[in-house]
């Protein structure tokens, strides 16, 4: 056998100690038109990333339908990358989660065991598309409320068919979290800054349509994606934006973000008069960034 030869299969054999012993995390974000990857070493990113096209209807409202080929490529991404050992993470899409601001009642704390809790409540007065008993339920304390968590929900069926997506991908797949509550999380630091009468507006692209979400005294009051382009979108925008603060009157001040550049956000930034504020994460998008932290804090 040649040296050549001989040093690849030293290589190969080697390959799953090195995973063993210098464990790396892998973050994935999902969405219905892409994905993109960065990798974790000893908590902090590393330059290994990667980013890829999704064909057209292999991901509906959140359900991936061609389950094997994004498995392959996921697959074929980390090989590439000789990742195949690290400990995946991914961010489900954005329309594969339903989240909502739960409360407790008024002088209640949250419970020990809030997610027994959340299950005993009425999906219905939710308004969520599913039963609380066929779900998969995360909850994020939000800051400085003592009765109040991000509620993020996600059918069983959903879990389970992103769950058989990572098995064709043949990796290790060390937990899947909403989107939603990424995002929320990567905005930690911007969220602990404001002021009580601050209003957040962050925007953030999502494939061809545009996210907006609006943060209010460190809870999440407005979240959608807006389908229009050009003048009707920066209407639609302006429009959100100017129907919360008739509605919420402790708002004094507007903080303009973008996650990654956004077309039209300088004129928005005009219009509504406010400096246009460019988010710049250790990670390649809030939502990793997001992803990382039960990593980072533990």
């Amino acid at each position: 056998m040649e040296i050549g030869n001989l040093l690849e299969d030293l290589r190969d054999r080697l390959r799953p100690l090195r995973g063993q012993f210098f464990p790396r995390q892998t973050l994935i974000e999902l969405k219905e038109d892409s994905l993109r990857g960065q990798v974790l070493a000893d908590g902090r990113p590393v330059p290994i990333r990667f980013e890829a096209p999704l064909p057209p209807q292999t991901v509906r409202r959140g359900m991936p339908l061609e389950r094997e080929s994004i498995g392959d490529l996921i697959g074929d991404l980390l090989v590439r990358d000789d990742l195949m050992q690290s400990f995946v993470m991914a961010a489900l899409p954005p329309a594969a989660v339903e989240w909502r601001v739960l409360e407790w009642p008024r002088g209640q704390v949250i419970p020990d065991d809030p997610l027994e809790a959340v299950r005993s409540l009425d999906a219905d007065r939710l308004r969520l598309p599913f039963p609380l008993h066929d779900a998969v339920i995360d909850l994020c304390p939000l800051p400085g409320l003592s009765a109040t968590a991000l509620l993020a929900a996600t059918s069983n069926r959903m879990v389970d068919a992103w769950i058989q997506v990572f098995d064709y991908a043949g990796v290790q797949l060390d937990r899947l979290a909403p989107f939603q509550a990424c995002e929320y999380l990567g905005l930690r630091s911007q969220i602990v800054d404001a002021r009580h009468d601050d209003l957040l507006v962050l925007l953030s692209p999502d494939g061809p349509n545009l996210r907006l979400l609006m943060v209010a005294d460190g809870i999440p009051r407005f979240d959608r994606s807006i389908p229009l382009i050009g003048e009707a979108r920066l209407e639609e925008v302006l429009r959100s934006v100017t129907f919360y603060r008739r509605t919420d009157a402790e708002v004094r001040r507007i903080r303009l973000f973008q996650a990654s550049p956004v077309e039209d956000a300088e004129a928005l930034a005009r219009r509504l008069g406010v400096p246009l504020e460019t988010l710049k994460p250790e990670f390649d998008s809030l939502v990793l960034a997001g992803l990382a932290i039960p990593e980072v804090a533990a």
